[in-house]
């Protein structure tokens, strides 16, 4: 089993560049189902994307994939697809459930297994099915499975959300695209990741608009050959940003949109870290003394629970004593333990964290628990004394484009065994 090797106390410096977005890559990814011929661009190639292409394969999709440019050709001439999403291709990625929408859109029915992915917590499926029912959709569970079928083709509606859920979102808006008449989503999820999503469709044909949390979409049948350019990956800028603040001495970031990242660029001036740009360019400088911070996670644009484990490492070396409130998964605090076998002083009540800076923390061996978890596993060993070992990386590799290559080039001693 392949591990992190991390030597800390070096100082990082030079330039990164941000992968593509893998939570814009896989709804767009699923939405291939709807479309004959696609090329995407910027393809971040982690596990998960592997992971969904495989699932594409299986159901009958051509999929090509370019190590060298980071794109995927798309070719789905077949008239019938198989409607099935197994257990063995789901059972890793919550994103599996994606095609149901598509797949119940284009062919009336789909059959397609529970989804798997990080433990952080529950995230039940009843938002999916809840609007998938209301567009027209009969739906059971059994076995495992959801079962889906219409017995026409599925009726804009008005659909109200009683909580927001980004997946639920992305589901409901793939399931109308095709639907007759017109769909109004209320209290949807406004992540960037759903705007792209929203501009790839309209880009392949669709007459979708939104304002506020409000999403329209006017049900189409045409639908045009594209090539597609998926947005940056704002999480991965992020937990770049966090580690340039607290081992940093100069930090580049070309090609982003500060825009999309204003709250947690807003939160993290507040501890100090010197954070400028121009144009496209985004450039960090590290602080030597980090002033503490209470944050709680919430939906987008408030600060985003995928950085919420990043954070805390940085909370551990500012001065005084920080809270992070968890709003959206209850059991995401599992990075904890193997933080705190690093010396880091945290303690846990419900779903608030208290952080105890700063701390000298040192190496250890750890075990990563999810894909944000690991992550933050990696920035306490950038900074820790001594060696620090991480086991379960196969879940950072679910997430991050070649990270440690992308630290190797900034002078971080870090290695895969």
């Amino acid at each position: 089993m392949q591990r992190l090797l991390i030597k800390g106390k070096n100082k990082i410096n030079g330039t990164i560049n941000i992968s593509g977005s893998k939570n814009a890559s896989l709804p767009i990814l699923a939405a291939s189902i709807l479309t004959k011929k696609l090329v995407l661009k910027n393809i971040p190639l982690v596990k998960d994307i592997f992971t969904m292409t495989d699932l594409l394969r299986f159901i009958g999709i051509k999929c090509q994939i370019s190590k060298k440019k980071n794109l995927i050709k798309i070719n789905n001439l077949k008239k019938n697809l198989n409607t099935v999403a197994p257990y063995k291709l789901v059972k890793t990625m919550r994103a599996g459930i994606l095609v149901l929408g598509p797949l119940l859109a284009k062919f009336g029915k789909a059959k397609i297994s529970l989804p798997g992915g990080c433990a952080i917590g529950s995230r039940p499926v009843d938002l999916h099915l809840m609007a998938l029912k209301k567009l027209g959709a009969r739906i059971k569970i059994k076995n495992g499975y959801i079962i889906a079928k219409s017995p026409g083709n599925l009726r804009g509606t008005n659909i109200t959300f009683p909580k927001i859920s980004v997946g639920a979102t992305e589901n409901a808006i793939l399931a109308a695209f095709c639907a007759e008449g017109i769909t109004t989503l209320n209290n949807c999820a406004i992540e960037p990741e759903v705007k792209d999503l929203i501009k790839f469709l309209n880009k392949i044909g669709g007459k979708i608009k939104f304002k506020n949390r409000k999403i329209i979409i006017v049900g189409t049948k045409k639908i045009l050959n594209t090539s597609y350019k998926i947005m940056f990956d704002r999480i991965e800028l992020g937990t770049y940003i966090i580690a340039a603040g607290i081992c940093g001495k100069k930090i580049k970031f070309p090609n982003v949109d500060a825009n999309l990242i204003k709250t947690e660029i807003k939160t993290l001036k507040k501890t100090g870290i010197n954070i400028s740009f121009d144009k496209n360019n985004l450039f960090v400088e590290g602080c030597e003394k980090l002033k503490k911070l209470n944050i709680k996670t919430e939906p987008y644009p408030g600060f985003p629970t995928d950085l919420q484990a990043q954070i805390m490492v940085l909370m551990t070396q500012a001065k005084g004593i920080s809270k992070i409130k968890e709003n959206i998964f209850e059991n995401r605090f599992m990075h904890v333990s193997e933080l705190k076998r690093m010396g880091a002083k945290i303690n846990i009540r419900n779903n608030v964290a208290t952080i105890e800076g700063p701390t000298n923390l040192s190496g250890a061996e750890v075990m990563a628990t999810d894909l944000r978890a690991s992550v933050s596993l990696v920035l306490a060993g950038l900074i820790a004394e001594n060696r620090t070992i991480i086991n379960r990386i196969y879940h950072l590799d679910r997430g991050y484009f070649s990270l440690e290559k992308k630290l190797k080039n900034c002078k971080a001693n870090i290695k895969r065994i």
